[in-house]
Parts: structure tokens; C-alpha cells; sequence
């Protein structure tokens, strides 16, 4: 029953992608996505601005001002948070560089029927513990820099520049974890209250990214059921309020953080919350399906926070589709957070609207992909004496210039053998190459072939077309077929 239900949804999904209009309710209030763009083979921004419309997803936070995807926004209607990459911010300190970044990146797409920029981001993270205060004496200087050229250019009361902060940059004491005792870090109290106020003067809000996932990944003892929003068992007390979720817990703990500054008011907006599908032995579909299904729920019901109730929260999923060239320095699941996969397909069921609806995305339209041709493990020569290191170098090999995160402990992949941990870091490595001939060789070690390798749980990518694929999709094919027809087929 539940293969045919998919079946008819499907029908329905694909229906209403060839009429060209989306039989989707808009999506919650206040809720966006972010756009990243880190693809070996990314989809055209075309593609995306009309599935983000096709949703009914009506804001977008970037990580940069690429030309490209401003162009493809431009008379969306779509508001969009463009960013300033953190590698800039020591230029910006200047306030001349500064007016120049608001003239090419914001004025020039401020006309009617251009983009609708909300806000700027001004770097991403640049707080964070490990980036070692890399960033800690330029990034005030570049944002106060970036509100006042936005000022000057006559974009300040409908732009605002705002920092997007991890939540590391506030805590609670160890003898006092409840959200009413939240401060800021004690090695930066002083300088983000000297931020939030200049926030809270110029009338921007506070950017906050919270990862409950982050929260369960880093801590065995973490209870589960915390991370989510259908309740636990375990529920922190806080002065008689509790906290069934760390969200929540979360979140609060920034709003008395924000009050000990002398701030209480400023509106914040979650820049990023999300739940990866792969990569980790919490990352999954199932998870972040129950975890999208309870945000998304709050959102609609404006439930706000303990400490913020009956409240309208602005939130940015993180993020709309997965990207195969993010760094892995965080965790394997890094390359994993989309709502969406590669390709733009749904990856489970997902009701924007918070109504608890059995329905899915609809998917990116006029997607083309490489031929199905799949490179694997030959396995004549894997027989072969003394091939052992050799594959093990070719592996490796393919494995740093490809994504292979797939095949990590708990991961989707993780349950093959060698020879298909082989093939499957092979076939990444052919299709990252935009299925080029050479791709596929590994000192002999592989062969190309038409039948699809994938197993009931890992799936071996067929990447899609893009402007930068190499060679001619028949000749490709031609090719296939001709080694189909000479090599042994692996069979999963």
C-alpha cells in the first residue's frame, strides 16, 4: 500500500511540475532556506529560484553576492540575506571598500523588478572557537562599516547588516545550565555587547544558528528525544518553566543573554537550523523528517519560546540541497544537510506549512543528467596477486577528490564490502570527473558499465549535466555500451 501511495504522489508532484504552478499552500510564516552552492555540479540558479517559488519558499539566505544567482533572483520577489564571506572582512574594516562591496553587491540590484535584499550577512560563524579569534577584530568594524554604506546609498531602513553567529557565542554557567542564566562567552562578553547594541540601534536583528543535531552529535549521553519537538521524559526545569526540546532551551538562553546586555528586545532570526540524512549514525531521513515535522509545526502555530511566547520567529532551514564539496572538518554529515538532494528530489516527506500534511517538495524542474554509466571494481583485477595497496591508494585517491562520505561509520554505504567500498568511491570520483574516460581507470583497476550498482540502501550517483560537463553525452554513452558488452558485470 505504501509503494502505491508513493506512486500516485508522485504522479501528483510530476502533474504539477509540467503545468507550471505549485498546488502547494505558501510555506509557514517567516520561514526560508539557505542556498549553498558548494557542487561539484551545482544546479542552475534558474532551476532553483523556480523551485523555491514552486514551494513557496519566499525568503533565501546566501553565502555570498554571486552574480549569477542575484541575476536569477532578480523580479523573483524572493528576500533574500545576501553574505560577505569572511575572507573580506579585514578589507571592510575600510570603510571606501565597504561603500564599494553595498555599490556592486546591493545598489546594482536595487531597482524595480531587481532582487529584494532584506538584510546583509556580514561574514558566517566568525566566532567560532576553532577559527581561533581569526575574525574577532575585524567583523564589528566591517558590519558598523557595511549599515553605514547602506545608509549612505539611501538602502538603510529597508537593508540591515547583521552577523550570523554560532550558537557557541553565548552559554550558561557550568554550575547553573538553565536557559534563565544565559550570558555571553566570557572571552567575548564585552565585544558582543558592543555588537548587539550597535544591532539593536540600527534597527537589525540578532542572527543566530542553532543545530539541535550538533547537540545529540557531539554527546552520547545527549537524551534523543530532546532534540526534537514531540516531547521527553526528561524536561529541564527552569524557574517553573519547562523545556521539552533544546531548541527552545537553546534559543532562551540567547534571549537572557541578550537581556543581560541590556538588549532584551532585539528580535532574533535563526539563521540555520536543519537535520542531516547521512554521514552519521543520527543522520538520516527518518530523523530529520521528524525533526522538520515539529519545527515546522511550531513555526505555523507561532508558539514562540517560553520566554518569547505566542511569538513570530523568522527561520532559514539549513539547507535546500545536499552539497558534495563542503568541508568535512565538522563531520562527515556536513556534506548531508539538504532538504532536498543533489539533483533537487525530495528525500522524504515535507509539509512547508506546518500542517502536518503527508505530502512532498516539489522537485527541481528540467533537471538533465550524464548518461547512466556507472564506473566500479573490475573484478578480474581485483583478483589479481599483490593488488591489495594498490587499490588501497586508488581508493584513497578517488576518496580526496570525490565525496565518499557516504561510506562512513553509520552512514548509508557503510554496510558494503571492500570490493563495493570500492566501487562506489570509484563511480564518485567518474562522476565528480563529468564521466570522462580517463576517470574510470585506476591503474586498471576499474570498468565502466551500464547496470546500476546501487544496493536497497546506498545509492551510486548519476551526477546531473552542467555547462562545465566535459565530452559528448552519445559518444560517453557509445562508450558504455561497448565495455558493457566486454567487461563482468559486478552484481551488488
Amino acid at each position: 500500500m505504501a509503494r502505491c501511495s508513493d506512486r500516485r504522489l508522485a504522479v501528483v508532484v510530476f502533474a504539477a511540475a509540467v503545468l507550471g504552478f505549485s498546488w502547494f499552500l505558501p510555506a509557514a510564516e517567516g520561514l526560508g532556506v539557505n542556498w549553498g552552492t558548494m557542487a561539484t555540479h551545482p544546479l542552475p540558479a534558474s532551476s532553483v529560484v523556480r523551485m523555491l517559488q514552486d514551494n513557496g519558499i519566499n525568503k533565501v539566505k546566501l553565502f555570498d553576492a554571486d552574480a549569477v544567482t542575484m541575476e536569477a533572483l532578480a523580479g523573483s520577489g524572493i528576500e533574500v540575506m545576501v553574505a560577505i564571506p569572511n575572507n573580506l572582512l579585514d578589507l571592510l574594516t575600510d570603510y571606501d571598500a565597504a561603500r564599494d562591496w553595498v555599490h556592486q553587491n546591493v545598489s546594482r540590484y536595487s531597482f524595480d523588478g531587481g532582487v529584494n535584499i532584506k538584510y546583509v550577512a556580514v561574514g558566517n560563524e566568525p566566532f567560532l572557537t576553532t577559527l581561533n579569534g581569526t575574525f574577532l577584530n575585524v567583523t564589528f568594524p566591517a558590519l558598523q562599516n557595511i549599515q553605514r554604506a547602506l545608509d549612505d546609498a539611501g538602502h538603510g531602513d529597508s537593508i540591515k547588516a547583521t552577523v550570523p553567529l554560532n550558537a557557541d557565542v553565548y552559554n550558561s554557567p557550568k554550575d547553573n545550565q538553565v536557559p534563565s542564566a544565559g550570558l555571553f562567552r566570557s572571552d567575548i562578553a564585552d565585544l558582543m555587547t558592543a555588537i548587539v547594541q550597535f544591532l539593536n540601534q540600527s534597527g537589525a536583528p540578532f542572527t543566530v544558528n542553532i543545530y539541535p543535531f550538533l547537540s545529540l552529535y557531539g554527546n552520547d549521553n545527549f537524551p534523543l528525544d530532546y532534540a526534537f519537538f514531540d516531547g521527553t521524559s526528561s524536561p529541564v526545569v527552569d524557574n517553573g518553566i519547562q523545556y521539552t526540546n533544546v531548541f527552545d532551551a537553546n534559543f532562551d538562553t540567547l534571549v537572557s543573554a541578550l537581556a543581560a546586555a541590556g538588549v532584551g528586545g532585539l528580535p532574533v532570526v535563526v539563521g540555520e537550523v536543519g537535520w542531516p540524512t547521512d554521514g552519521d549514525k543520527h543522520a538520516s531521513a527518518e530523523l530529520a523528517q521528524r525533526f522538520y515535522a515539529g519545527l515546522l509545526r511550531k513555526l505555523a502555530s507561532n508558539a514562540g519560546t517560553p520566554l518569547r511566547p505566542n511569538t513570530y520567529v523568522e527561520v532559514y532551514l539549513f539547507s535546500l540541497v545536499d552539497e558534495d564539496a563542503k568541508n568535512v572538518a565538522p563531520g562527515n554529515f556536513e556534506r548531508h544537510w539538504g532538504i532536498l538532494r543533489y539533483d533537487g528530489q525530495p528525500k522524504y516527506a515535507m509539509d512547508l506549512t506546518g500542517q502536518g500534511r503527508n505530502t512532498a517538495l516539489v522537485a527541481a524542474r528540467g533537471v538533465s543528467y550524464l548518461p547512466r554509466v556507472w564506473c566500479v571494481l573490475n573484478p578480474g583485477a581485483a583478483s589479481q596477486d599483490g593488488v591489495g595497496s594498490r587499490l588501497g591508494d586508488n581508493v584513497n585517491y578517488a576518496c580526496t577528490y570525490a565525496d565518499c562520505t557516504s561510506l562512513g561509520y553509520g552512514s548509508t554505504c557503510n554496510g558494503m564490502d571492500a570490493a563495493g567500498n570500492a566501487s562506489y568511491a570509484f563511480n564518485a570520483y567518474f562522476q565528480a570527473q563529468d564521466q570522462a574516460e580517463e576517470a574510470c581507470g585506476f591503474q586498471g583497476l576499474a570498468v565502466r558499465t551500464l547496470k546500476d550498482p546501487s544496493t536497497n540502501t546506498c545509492n551510486f550517483t548519476i551526477q546531473i549535466e552542467t555547462s562545465s560537463a566535459t565530452g559528448t553525452p552519445v559518444v560517453a554513452m557509445a562508450m558504455a555500451v561497448l565495455v558493457s558488452v566486454l567487461a563482468v558485470m559486478v552484481t551488488p
